[in-house]
Formats: C-alpha cells, sequence, structure tokens
C-alpha cells in the first residue's frame, strides 16, 4: 500500500479510538513523512510555521471583545432591540432570538458563543411562555450557526489563513447568505409557532418602543459599524480590527455601563484561553494537509468527483455532502485546515471562485454546528436547558432546513454570493 493509503488508515483508526484530532493528524502525518523518506523536523517546522501569521491574532481577539460585551451587558441590549422588533409577531420570542443571535453574530464571530450569549437569556424567556425545550434550544442553536457566516466569522478568517485569501472579501461574501439564512429562520419559527401556538408575546409593535430601545443598545449597535467599518474605510486591517474591538468592549463595559469588572474581565480571559485552545490543532493539521499535497490527494479527488459527474452543481453538492457528514464527527477549524488544500484545487478547476468557495465551507460548517455527535451548538442550547442533546438535534430540524436550501441555492449559482466582494474590490483573480 501507498504512504498516502497508510496516512489515510492511520488517521481514521486514531479518530475511531477517541484521540484527539492534533494527535490524530500529528501521528498520520509521521507515517506520511515515513513513506516519502522525509526528515521528521518538517513537521515541527511546518507547526511552527503555523503559528507565525499575524492575521491569527484576529481569532482569539474576537472571541474576547465577544465575551467582554456579553459580560459588559451589551448582548442584552442587543436582545432588547431585536425584541422591540420581531417581539410582538407570532413566536416572538423565537424571532427575538435569531434577530439577536444575527446581530451579535456581529460582535464575536463564534457560532457556539452565539448560542450561549443570545440563548442564556432568551431561552428562560421562551420557557416561561410554554415553548418546548425542543422548540427553545433548535431556535438558540440555528441562531447562533450564523456566527459562522455574519462577518467578523472565525471560520472564514481560518478559512482565509489556509488559502491565503483576502479577509474583507470573505467577510463581505458572507453577509448576502447570513441575511438570507436569518430570514429563513425566522419565517420557520413563526410557521411552526403558528402551527404549535407558541404566541407573539405582549404589545404589539411600537415604532417609538423601538427608537428608545435602539438608543439605549446603541453602544452595541455601534461596534460592528466601527469594526466592519474601519476595515472597509481602509483605517486598520481585520486583526487591528479585533484589538481596537476589544478596547471598544473595555470601555463600554467599564465606563458606559459599568457592568464590567475585574471578576468578569478574569472570567472572559480565561473563557478566550480555552476557546483559542482550538488552535492548537493548528500546527499538526497543517503539515497534514501540506503532506496531502505532495502525495498528490487533490489530484486524485478531483479525479473521483469528475468520473462521477463533471456538472460543477453536483461536484459542490458532493463536496457540501461530504463536509456535512464530516462535521458530524470533526471539529469545523479541523475540517477547515485539513481538507481545504484537498478540495479548493478541485473548485477552482470546476470554475469556482475561491472567495465564494470559502463562504460555501463556513456554511457546511454552519450545518456541522447542528449536527450530533460534535454539534457544538447543540451542546450548548442543552447545557442551558439541563436537557438532552437528542432533544435538541430534533428541534433543530426545521432550522437545518433553511442551511440546506441556502447551501443548495450556493451550488446553483455563486453571483449573488460574490457580487457584494466583487462591487468593493473588483473580480477576484
Amino acid at each position: 500500500m501507498s504512504g498516502s493509503v497508510w496516512m489515510l488508515i492511520v488517521f481514521l483508526i486514531t479518530i475511531s479510538i477517541g484521540v484527539p484530532i492534533p494527535i490524530c493528524a500529528g501521528i498520520a502525518t509521521a507515517v506520511g513523512l515515513y513513506f516519502l523518506d522525509i526528515p521528521f523536523a518538517l513537521l515541527a517546522q511546518t507547526g511552527f510555521q503555523g503559528y507565525e501569521p499575524f492575521p491569527l491574532l484576529t481569532i482569539p481577539l474576537f472571541i474576547l471583545s465577544g465575551r467582554l460585551m456579553q459580560s459588559g451587558g451589551m448582548a442584552e441590549r442587543l436582545i432588547d432591540v431585536a425584541d422591540k422588533m420581531v417581539g410582538s409577531f407570532k413566536g416572538g420570542l423565537g424571532q427575538v432570538t435569531v434577530v439577536g443571535c444575527g446581530f451579535f453574530s456581529a460582535l464575536c464571530g463564534s457560532g457556539p458563543a452565539t448560542t450561549a450569549a443570545i440563548g442564556t437569556v432568551t431561552i428562560p424567556a421562551m420557557k416561561k411562555e410554554n415553548y418546548s425545550n425542543r422548540f427553545a434550544g433548535g431556535i438558540a442553536a440555528a441562531g447562533g450557526a450564523l456566527g459562522t457566516m455574519i462577518p467578523p466569522s472565525n471560520m472564514l478568517i481560518m478559512y482565509a489563513l489556509v488559502a491565503e485569501e483576502s479577509i474583507p472579501r470573505l467577510f463581505l461574501g458572507g453577509v448576502v447568505p447570513g441575511i438570507v439564512i436569518s430570514l429563513l429562520l425566522i419565517m420557520i419559527v413563526w410557521f411552526v409557532a403558528r402551527l404549535k401556538g407558541f404566541g407573539g408575546h405582549r404589545d404589539s409593535f411600537n415604532f417609538r418602543a423601538l427608537l428608545i430601545a435602539t438608543w439605549r443598545g446603541k453602544w452595541a449597535i455601534g461596534a460592528p459599524l466601527l469594526v466592519l467599518g474601519g476595515i472597509y474605510a481602509g483605517f486598520f486591517t481585520p486583526t487591528e480590527a479585533a484589538g481596537v474591538s476589544v478596547f471598544y468592549a473595555l470601555f463600554v463595559g467599564l465606563v458606559v455601563h459599568k457592568e464590567l469588572d475585574v471578576e468578569k474581565i478574569l472570567e472572559a480571559l480565561k473563557f478566550t484561553a480555552l476557546f483559542g485552545g482550538l488552535l492548537l490543532i493548528l500546527g499538526p493539521t497543517i503539515a497534514f494537509g501540506q503532506l496531502i499535497t505532495l502525495y498528490d490527494i487533490p489530484i486524485q479527488v478531483e479525479s473521483i468527483l469528475t468520473a462521477i459527474t463533471t456538472n460543477p452543481f453536483f461536484v459542490l453538492l458532493l463536496i457540501g455532502i461530504f463536509f456535512m457528514i464530516v462535521g458530524m464527527f470533526m471539529d469545523s477549524l479541523a475540517q477547515i485546515v485539513i481538507f481545504t488544500p484537498v478540495l479548493l484545487p478541485v473548485a477552482k478547476n470546476i470554475g469556482v471562485d475561491p472567495i465564494f468557495f470559502g463562504v460555501f465551507v463556513a456554511l457546511t460548517c454552519e450545518i456541522g454546528f447542528l449536527t450530533p455527535p460534535v454539534g457544538a451548538n447543540l451542546f450548548v442550547s442543552a447545557r442551558i436547558l439541563d436537557d438532552k442533546i437528542e432533544e435538541m438535534s430534533i428541534g433543530v430540524l426545521p432550522f437545518a432546513l433553511a442551511y440546506v436550501i441556502v447551501l443548495i441555492a450556493f451550488c446553483i449559482s455563486q453571483d449573488w454570493v460574490v457580487w457584494l466582494p466583487n462591487f468593493f474590490y473588483g473580480i477576484s483573480k
């Protein structure tokens, strides 16, 4: 058997017995290096290089700023704005959860963090209005997945680093799909709530109340405007923007809202350290991805796919199905680092824009957040509700339909995804 086959066998065996993915990738890479007669020092060198890119700081900084904004009262104010916007409609609190997740996604860039920040507030409120655990948990999990699509998205940042693409272009590519998914989720909440009798709550829509809530939440609303506006106006890079968002969160939490204290800041730092520890997968998985290209695995994968079909729609659909299946068992960051070097060349060869492909991969990762047994958002919702993840898995099914619909729309056309980055930056080369 060839070295590439042994790599795959070792990788699958180590994953199946519960070895952490970074170690699986490291062991499989060592096997591959052995068959190519390449010194094992390459594994250490490539791993070190994986942690070198300065933009990598963007991810933990956005995680930190999102946590500080949650602890500093911004999440609560965003929920209040969402409540005044859509809270009076049928299934109002569910719609508030979706809109709140959309708002908060623009602050932190993380799906599980968005689910936790918004779900902690809205899930108990939904329970008081007799929403079932399945429905309440499913809404929060599905809404939280918007954190992977709406900029600043950690998944898009990771893809940009691996594929060496523009972070600002990828952020713009996620805007329109993020809005479309949000609207679909709101429609599904309304339909299911009407079917099950989960009612609109409190008063009818009041424009004056919305203005008051918006003014009260102006500092929270101003955060994405400052961060994303600063990036596209050319005032600072995405990494610098992440640093600015941390200082903004500290200023608002300490000086304006006065809800941050030393204990909450230390908790946010601890949360960031634990969450940012996921980046440890980078070293061995980047080495694994590079070795895959040395074995010409992208060419082999392309030949397999094109033997099945040469139609770009079906090729993208097959890639999407592959990512969704893998997402049931593997963390999304690991998916991006390992499989982007394999599948991006295939996508380029069928005429797919690399910016579009990054947003497409982020979409499949969103679906992965909603599928057991490694559906991170489902675990967060289950923990908030103190219920079983199986219940959350059932409750999220109607909302997963929204993501599948958008996935099919991606496969049909890429123009509607890339038109915004192309409008601002011109056609990518």
